[in-house]
């Protein structure tokens, strides 16, 4: 899930065929009424989106995929009207990249919190890991803070003053701490578990790596106070956050149909979620300021 001002740049990549990058001409206006919706996502080869697509169908709402495979893409692409929606990402990695690139993109409704595992394909105890081990984390500010607090949690790391959702590798106090940590691209976490000792892996790519629960050596809790800021959204901009057509693709996200596939696809660690929008527009806002005050 993840912000740094970057240039939108159309990606003609997709892990499968049905995730369409460009879409009918109608959908593409940010406040228009057709019922071609695109949405970005970071994970379209995932069988549920299948599901979820039919059921829109079933509604009249054509739903045309896009995908991504770097998430500092589909959050300019939504402000710059290329996508209509996006589903990718938790509320503090919105909230940090509005504070951060001066937008109002808005959650119009919650998806699911999913715990940040700590993988390994060399040990099967957090304890097994040696000192001096080697652990890779994801690279973008809030993803970063998390798996730092999930080593340190695992006993892995220590944090300078016990850390919080803005630390950063050089907050870690190194003469305290059993491994060391290297920040990497998010997409790459998975694919680097054969060179370190264990790797916090985001769960959309765990799942594409084939990655299964018992790698698993370390998480947090997905049903903790402290997890509400990673609870994943659909994304719209503000003067879209009453559009009927778009809340009605969060209901439909909502179908037991639609929850079993996540579930069937992602794995039954994630906690789905059906928060109210106006407590997570609420929520965005305390997290922008928490985010300003720790120099975003």
């Amino acid at each position: 899930m993840h912000q740094r001002k970057v240039g939108w740049k159309k990606l003609a990549v997709a892990f499968v065929a049905a995730a369409s990058v460009m879409g009918s001409a109608a959908a593409c206006g940010s406040d228009s009424d057709s019922d071609t919706v695109k949405i970005g996502v970071a994970d379209a080869a995932e069988s549920y989106w299948t599901v979820f697509t039919k059921k829109a169908a079933d509604e009249g709402i054509t739903v045309d995929l896009v995908n991504f495979t770097d998430y500092n893409q589909p959050n300019p692409a939504l402000a710059e009207g290329e996508l209509q929606l996006n589903e990718f990402q938790h509320m503090l990695y919105l909230a940090t990249y509005n504070q951060k690139n001066d937008q109002k993109l808005v959650p119009i409704g919650a998806t699911a919190v999913y715990p940040l595992p700590l993988y390994s394909t060399k040990h099967t105890s957090v304890s097994q890991i040696p000192q001096g081990g080697s652990v890779v984390i994801p690279n973008d500010p809030t993803n970063q803070a998390r798996g730092l607090l999930v080593l340190q949690q695992a006993g892995l790391i220590s944090l300078r003053n016990g850390g919080n959702g803005f630390s950063t590798i050089a907050d870690i106090d190194q003469a305290k701490s059993k491994v060391t940590v290297k920040a990497i691209d998010a997409g790459q976490t998975a694919q680097s578990l054969d060179s370190v000792d264990g790797a916090i892996v985001n769960n959309n790519y765990a799942t594409s790596a084939k990655l299964g629960e018992d790698r698993i050596i370390a998480k947090d809790d997905p049903n903790s106070d402290i997890a509400k800021p990673y609870i994943n959204v659909f994304v719209a901009r503000e003067k879209d956050k009453d559009n009927a057509t778009y809340k009605k693709l969060v209901s439909i996200y909502h179908d037991p149909d639609v929850e079993a596939a996540v579930k069937k696809s992602l794995g039954d660690n994630g906690v789905l979620k059906n928060n109210d929008p106006a407590e997570l527009q609420q929520l965005t806002v305390d997290l922008q300021k928490q985010v300003a005050n720790n120099g975003g």
